[in-house]
């Protein structure tokens, strides 16, 4: 009972701060607007590493659940995007981890959390993610294909390669520092 206890307060407390470091988004220059990078998937990345993958997506989900009740705009198409992106980014990079525990297998684990993501994103961008926000957000321009195409190549792709880029970045640094720490955290909670 105490370590469900535990294990739930230190997974409301990553997903507290992975809301938070959603709410400090901001956008790249040559990219459009609604397209905003944050460094919420650094808290879920953790949670995935120290429990196990469902810990990860508990945090994805819940970062997102809070940052549309405080910030939505009406249909949540943004949110659910960012919480299919964020799994594609954390689960290869938990199961690799979890499967040999070593710097090796984190490397691997982010390359190969970069590539789905960026894969998945464009195939869902380009088929149900653009033509969602054209009905719902009356933009039938993005209805096109030209558009969809032009998009999803010139855009979704460079940013999700920059934003797993510069979770990575941030993330093998800290991950380093904690080591420790996660290992303790990780024996004493148990998996999810």
């Amino acid at each position: 009972m105490l370590k469900n206890t535990q294990l739930l307060v230190k997974l409301s407390m990553l997903s507290a701060v992975a809301f938070l470091l959603m709410m400090l988004n901001f956008p790249l220059p040559f990219l459009p607007d609604f397209l905003k990078i944050d460094f919420s998937d650094v808290p879920a990345l953790l949670a995935a590493i120290m429990f196990s993958p469902m810990a990860g997506v508990i945090v994805e989900a819940l970062k997102n659940i809070l940052y549309y009740l405080f910030k939505g705009s009406g249909v949540p198409i943004g949110e659910l995007s960012n919480f299919i992106a964020g799994c594609a980014f954390i689960l290869p990079v938990a199961f690799f981890y979890h499967k040999r525990k070593t710097k090796g297998a984190l490397a691997k684990g982010l390359v190969a959390g970069t590539v789905l993501m960026v894969l998945l994103l464009a195939v869902l961008n380009y088929f149900l993610i653009l033509p969602a926000y054209a009905w719902f957000f009356g933009m039938d321009y993005m209805l096109d294909p030209a558009v969809k195409l032009g998009l999803t190549t010139g855009a979704i792709i460079p940013f999700n390669l920059i934003k797993s880029a510069c979770v990575a970045a941030l993330f093998i640094p800290l991950f380093v520092k904690l080591k420790p720490w996660i290992r303790q955290q990780s024996m004493q909670t148990g998996p999810v």
